[in-house]
């Protein structure tokens, strides 16, 4: 901010002895220290909802990054299960194909003997 020494300090605090007296200077002193402190605060305050604005801000920044992400997941997962759907889907067409080609198989042929199949 400013640079000022001791020696600085020390002409002005002379100045204003001069200026305003010994029975009036602690009075001016406390009045300006007043002054300072809330100038402070108030700067510190300020300081304060700037930090908290560009953290609010930061956080947006960061769920909308984590609402990406998950939605390009959400999006991969979708995609691989409809790709597995598909490889099942066609598998089981190959099966069905494969057994419609085979001939089926005969009906067994009846006993000689007239009897059933099972033996008793």
């Amino acid at each position: 901010m400013f640079d000022i020494g001791f020696g600085e300090l020390l002409m002005i605090a002379m100045i204003a002895l001069v200026v305003l007296g010994p029975e009036r200077l602690p009075k001016a002193a406390r009045t300006l220290g007043t002054l300072l402190r809330r100038m402070r605060e108030g700067w510190e305050s300020v300081r304060a909802e700037v930090e908290r604005e560009i953290e609010a801000e930061e956080l947006k920044q960061k769920l909308k990054e984590a609402q990406d992400f998950m939605q390009q997941g959400g999006r991969e997962i979708e995609e691989s299960v409809r790709e597995g759907t598909e490889k099942v889907r066609r598998a089981a067409e190959s099966v069905r194909d494969s057994l419609d080609t085979e001939a089926p198989a005969p009906p067994p042929a009846p006993r000689a003997d007239g009897g059933d199949d099972h033996e008793r």
